[in-house]
């Protein structure tokens, strides 16, 4: 069974989207895998994704109220066999942790799976308006339908 972690700074805004929708994608296509989210930071242990990013996904029919957050940690290595994270920043933080080669080949940028070696962020949506809540959940859904497409 594939083991697939999405990656954020605080995992209440853009890796529980891409969690959410990732998790929707696998059951539907019936593909054998699990799917889980965490932050870099320890921020928002134990809480509820952004009550926008909640209702943004509601609104694209992806229920994300059960999901709480967590922070990554060294363990992750081990339990996922892909690990996409937001952006660079995300990037870089969890690159820290690696323990060797094998470590880094898991970890790369989500949007890498849209637009190939450009290196692009997902937005994070938190200081912004509504706007930035839908780009992510659009964004998030596009690559991780790529993903899904690789897994089957």
């Amino acid at each position: 069974m594939t083991k697939i972690l999405m990656v954020c700074l605080g995992n209440i805004c853009r890796s529980p989207v891409a969690e959410g929708v990732m998790q929707q994608l696998i059951e539907s296509k019936k593909i054998k895998a699990t799917v889980d989210s965490a932050g870099t930071s320890n921020y928002h242990i134990g809480e509820a994704p952004d009550p926008r990013s909640r209702a943004n996904a509601k609104q694209n029919g992806v229920d994300i109220s059960k999901l709480r957050g967590r922070q990554f940690g060294v363990a992750d290595f081990d339990d996922f066999d892909f690990i996409y994270v937001m952006d660079s920043s995300n990037y870089e933080n969890v690159i820290k942790l690696t323990r060797n080669e094998h470590d880094k080949k898991k970890v790369s940028l989500l949007l890498n799976k849209l637009f190939p070696g450009q290196d692009m962020s997902v937005p994070d949506p938190y200081y912004g308006g509504e706007n930035g809540f839908q780009q992510v959940f659009d964004l998030c859904k596009n690559a991780c339908e790529k993903i899904v497409l690789e897994l089957e």
